[in-house]
């Protein structure tokens, strides 16, 4: 019954969740998902929240998990803003900080919900084109805009801008916000989170979905300027006041607090990226350069889509993307365990034969 629809419904495009797959014996490997479980210590402390005080409301500030998250950075807790997923986090970002009468800007190929909340919130956009080597320009962006954002490292590339870069680009676009999405920047790039005392339009967003293995629990956080984390709570409490439940709180506190296994787990998958990248390599593929928990591969002499495909039939599931053209040949591979790996190169060994 689509003539119930808004106009604005008529000309979304929604993104696309990467899939959730029901099959036997899955080797997964096209979400992103961290192979190794969240901390112990998170995972204590959500049983304890099984509680008759699940019949009251959860703390609307989150503080507890706030403080946390500036005890860990550095700075103050009123710095931090946190909400449902780094999804929820960008969508209040792009209506409260990024909706301005110039166009916002960001990569053409990257985080594809960005085109999606510029949709869904009227902003205007420019899309600028990745380098030869898939590389973010900073000098691109060096022009009148309503804002930058961009993913360091870049989705789905992994492609990493160095910190030095971040801060030139600060350093000469001072009328506009610079969002820096930094989603996977755990697992080997640097974080621009220690420039946020020194540039008041820098927003820092960060999930706990990657290095923490909280996928699952739905938390995400940015890191700014009080007046922007100011604007971020206008807009949050304009449209839902308690978006993280006491499980989502005392969890991911704990994770956060607990370095030890943070450190463990995330090092592991950084081994298990440069031994995939050198067997990939063997295998004659072509790999940029990662900073994240995945790969992006294309074999010289093969479709992407036809790998994707001779992959699911073994159970192993990668991510391709069809469009743009410039990146279809490419497949997308989460770093799992090294069995995992083994298996997914194992499979791409006897197809390519």
């Amino acid at each position: 019954m689509s003539c119930y629809w808004s106009k604005l419904v008529h000309g979304l495009t929604p993104y696309v969740p990467g899939e959730q797959p029901k099959l036997p014996n899955l080797v997964k490997l096209n979400t992103n998902e961290n192979p190794y479980g969240p901390s112990p210590k998170a995972l204590e402390v959500l049983k304890g929240e099984v509680a008759d005080s699940l019949r009251l409301y959860p703390d609307p500030n989150a503080d507890r998990l706030k403080e946390a998250v500036a005890a860990f950075y550095g700075v103050k807790p009123a710095q931090v803003f946190v909400g449902n997923g780094s999804d929820e986090v960008l969508a209040h970002t792009f209506q409260a900080l990024l909706k301005h009468d110039a166009p916002l800007l960001f990569p053409d190929i990257t985080y594809s919900f960005y085109p999606v909340y510029a949709g869904l919130y009227g902003i205007d956009y420019e899309e600028l084109p990745l380098g030869e080597s898939f590389e973010i320009r900073v000098d691109d962006y060096l022009k009148p805009n309503g804002g930058v954002i961009f993913p360091n490292p870049n989705a789905p590339t992994g492609v990493a801008v160095p910190l030095a870069e971040i801060e030139r680009l600060l350093q000469a676009n001072t009328e506009s916000v610079v969002v820096v999405d930094e989603a996977y920047v755990d697992f080997g790039a640097q974080s621009a989170v220690g420039l946020v005392d020194r540039y008041p339009n820098l927003l820092v967003v960060h999930t706990l979905s990657k290095s923490r293995s909280l996928a699952g629990l739905r938390v995400g956080y940015a890191i700014g300027h009080v007046d922007l984390i100011e604007a971020l709570i206008r807009v949050k409490d304009s449209f839902n006041s308690y978006p993280l439940d006491r499980f989502a709180i005392a969890g991911a506190a704990a994770a956060i607090e607990d370095r030890a296994w943070f450190d463990e787990t995330r090092n592991k998958v950084i081994a298990s990226r440069e031994r995939l990248v050198k067997e990939l390599q063997a295998l004659g593929f072509e790999v940029l350069p990662s900073a994240a928990n995945f790969v992006f591969a294309r074999h010289p002499g093969r479709d992407g889509a036809d790998l994707t495909a001779k992959l699911r039939e073994r159970s192993i599931i990668v991510r391709h993307f069809k469009k743009p053209a410039r990146i279809a040949p490419f497949l997308r591979i989460t770093v799992g365990t090294d069995g995992q790996c083994d298996a997914l190169v194992g499979a791409l060994r006897e197809i390519l034969a």
